[in-house]
């Protein structure tokens, strides 16, 4: 039998933070990552080419919107909210920042929770 290993961050996902990509995607980014990161907290990575030469705030400003239609409670607890243009996490010499967020919501570090 084959297996396949799983990232550290693909074993937090849950239910919820499942619904968090599904409606996300539905509304049209290309790529969609979530998982709860402990009791309180849940991180959701977007990837989009559309972010391409946007700044941070720009590009929270078109996923925000979309978290609204979510539950209340999974919205309370979406507490990290990464975006990144897919340029950025293919060239870590020039986007050092960015490389080292990414690297973190996929091999997260101990929560204290």
């Amino acid at each position: 039998m084959i297996q396949t290993a799983s990232t550290r961050w693909e074993a937090k996902r849950t239910d919820e933070t499942r619904q968090v990509e599904e409606y996300l995607r539905n509304a049209g980014f290309d790529q969609v990552d979530a998982y709860r990161y402990n009791s309180a907290s849940i991180r959701v990575r977007v990837i989009d080419r559309r972010f391409e030469g946007l700044p941070v705030e720009n590009r929270d400003a078109m996923v925000e919107p979309h978290l609204k239609a979510l539950p209340e409670r999974t919205r309370a607890d979406i507490m990290t909210l990464f975006t990144f243009d897919p340029a950025e996490l293919r060239e870590p010499s020039t986007n050092l920042r960015e490389f080292m967020m990414n690297a973190e919501f996929d091999d997260p570090s101990p929560t204290m929770l």
